[in-house]
């Protein structure tokens, strides 16, 4: 169930790239880096070959490439996604062909183009997999000159935009230099977004059913911390999880029945690893 829950929300993530890609950023030559961007070029200056096909023979090239030099455990979601973005691409060029921008505005398709695509990819990302392309090339780097994934990405991005600036002229390619700042900051805070978690302090007369519901309804751990009151200098519990935000919303309630005055403190938490995470 949970692989094909993996499946689903790749399959969702390669949609919306795909969406931001055909109907905002490809309309108004905004090549912003990848190997999109990089197939944007080339169609530009070979007209008879279509976006999707020259995905297509880029994808298998380096999937080849990255096979030889990474390994075979490359990772079967990466080749789903990648293949998959590509044939969405390639229905998108061949049956809704959009030669125009939906808007006039640049900046407005690149906002658009961008935020659709990031979101697309933090989706991706978060399942344990990308979308192939330039993460390879990334992936290369770091391996062979030990180059940080992030650093590699910019610097392939970076090629991809420059060689737009040659086909689409230099207001172009600012634009999409733009658009690579503006896609990693969205795929980042698209990353922390589905990960997000809350810390939970609780401090209640009732912290022993507190403490059954999390461990036995929402099967979450916990910790409990011995203090005492500086106003009535009582000894009192305090009970402290971790875990995500709708298993928060069904501890809420639940505290809220069951001791209206308990005092209950939240904060987001990042990242969080170790067991159930």
């Amino acid at each position: 169930m949970n692989k094909f829950k993996n499946y689903f929300m790749i399959s969702i993530g390669a949609i919306l790239v795909a969406v931001g890609i055909c109907f905002f950023l490809i309309p108004a030559n905004l090549a912003t880096g990848g190997i999109t961007g990089l197939a944007m070029v080339i169609h530009s200056l070979f007209p008879a070959f279509g976006i999707g096909v020259i995905l297509l023979i880029l994808n298998v090239i380096l999937f080849v490439v990255g096979f030889i030099a990474i390994g075979k455990d490359f990772g079967a979601k990466t080749i789903y996604a990648s293949f998959l973005l590509t044939g969405i691409i390639y229905v998108f060029d061949t049956f809704i062909p959009i030669t125009q921008p939906l808007v006039d505005d640049l900046f407005v398709n690149l906002i658009v183009g961008i935020l659709i695509q990031g979101i697309g990819l933090g989706i991706v990302f978060n399942q344990d997999a990308s979308t192939g392309g330039t993460d390879i090339i990334a992936k290369i780097l770091n391996k062979f000159f030990h180059i940080g994934i992030g650093k590699g990405l910019l610097m392939a991005d970076f090629v991809v935009v420059t060689l737009a600036a040659y086909s689409f002229g230099i207001e172009l390619a600012i634009y999409a230099f733009l658009g690579i700042l503006m896609n990693g900051l969205i795929i980042d805070t698209a990353i922390e977004g589905f990960n997000l978690k809350v810390n939970v302090s609780i401090i209640s007369k009732e912290s022993d059913a507190i403490q059954k519901y999390i461990a036995e309804t929402l099967n979450r751990g916990a910790t409990i911390y011995s203090a005492k009151g500086s106003y009535t200098m009582r000894d009192k519990e305090i009970v402290t999880s971790v875990m995500d935000k709708k298993e928060f919303i069904k501890l809420k309630v639940f505290i809220k029945q069951h001791d209206p005055e308990a005092f209950v403190m939240i904060s987001n938490v990042r990242e969080v690893l170790g067991e159930g995470f």
